[in-house]
């Protein structure tokens, strides 16, 4: 939902009341995760998805219903082999989806939470999906305080302390308590969504394959920082403006950065001054995917120095070097898509072989 808060929010100060869509659990192969979104405004505009196309009429329609009694509906949609014309998901999954009104009256909460989202606060939002709790009502969580309530003050404590656990961990998912907060019952299902901060992407050398690689990163919804100790080559001006760019040697600026699970760090010098102090570092640290830049002659030479340095096999089984799928990219912007090819599958577990030839699930769940 986080690409389509900006417009959400004007509506809110507006005081414009919108129908809220959201994915709150799949099953099977489906297209959206849980959280993908869709909103129907003023003047019946829509923004988001919610499948990529195979529901959203239904769901359309039920938006504009719920605000026009300011009722919270779920939804459940999937494929039935005996009415292919029915509405559903033709790829054979299974979406829950939450219908809500949303005004400043229905949820006060809203604009809170989006304010949080844009600066890069971390909030969660709790929200009554089924049971006897008041459907569609809202819960939303910071780390140092909480607004709104479910329904009764055992199910809100119990559901603030749970949210803060997934919003540590970046997670989203449906929750299951009694009414007044038991974990052992599973009258009242909650989905907790989790907005925590964009991940980061640190891009090492500003090369022209950086630019790139910062662009892609940038869409996949990654905070992009490049760093490189030559001044002449960091400039803001060879760089998409919502790019930060560091001049610093590679090694010392990663020692002082935090990094966590989801972080993803492209080494683009292929000079082993920078490359292997900067890797002794980013090897020994919490980050989704490394990657190396360079031909394979200089990974043996690069891979050699890091051994010399005191690597175990273990560490080094974390680099992806040559960095990139096999696409035979050649251009930066090619070069750039196999990068992001690879983090997308070490990312969903995927295999990175054409569709064509793989089996099993299009959409995977992350592993």
């Amino acid at each position: 939902m986080r690409d389509i808060l900006p417009v959400l929010n004007g509506w809110y100060a507006a005081g414009a009341p919108f129908g809220l869509a959201t994915v709150v659990a799949v099953a099977g192969s489906a297209p959206r995760e849980p959280g993908a979104a869709m909103a129907v405004g003023p003047g019946d505009e829509v923004v988001g998805s919610v499948s990529g196309g195979c529901v959203e009429g239904a769901v359309f329609e039920l938006a504009r219903e719920v605000v026009a009694d300011g009722s919270a509906r779920t939804e459940v949609f999937g494929y039935d082999d005996e009415d292919a014309f029915a509405v559903g998901l033709t790829c054979g999954g299974e979406i829950s989806v939450l219908v809500r009104a949303v005004s400043p009256r229905l949820d006060p909460t809203f604009g809170a939470v989006a304010e949080s989202v844009a600066a890069g606060e971390p909030v969660a939002v709790a929200s009554v999906v089924d049971g006897p709790a008041p459907r569609g009502a809202v819960l939303a969580v910071w780390p140092d305080r909480a607004h709104g309530s479910l329904g009764t003050d055992g199910l809100d404590a119990a559901v603030t302390a749970d949210a803060r656990g997934e919003l540590a961990l970046g997670a989203t998912a449906v929750r299951h308590y009694g009414p007044q907060g038991r974990r052992r019952e599973d009258d009242v299902s909650v989905f907790l969504h989790s907005f925590a901060p964009p991940p980061r992407m640190l891009v090492f050398g500003a090369v022209d394959y950086a630019a790139a690689v910062a662009r892609v990163g940038h869409f996949l919804g990654y905070r992009v920082t490049v760093c490189d100790a030559r001044p002449a080559f960091a400039t803001p001006r060879r760089f998409p403006p919502d790019v930060d760019v560091v001049v610093d040697w590679p090694h010392r600026y990663l020692h002082g950065t935090d990094t966590d699970a989801r972080t993803v760090i492209c080494v683009l010098t292929h000079d082993p001054k920078f490359d292997v102090p900067l890797l002794e570092d980013a090897l020994r640290r919490p980050a989704a995917y490394i990657g190396a830049m360079g031909s394979r002659r200089t990974h043996d030479e690069r891979r050699a120095r890091l051994v010399a340095a005191g690597l175990t096999e273990r560490e080094l089984s974390r680099l992806r070097s040559p960095i990139g799928l096999d696409l035979g990219a050649r251009t930066p912007e090619e070069v750039a898509v196999s990068v992001a090819a690879e983090i997308v599958a070490l990312h969903w577990g995927g295999s990175g072989a054409p569709l064509t030839l793989a089996r099993g699930p299009v959409h995977r769940r992350r592993p």
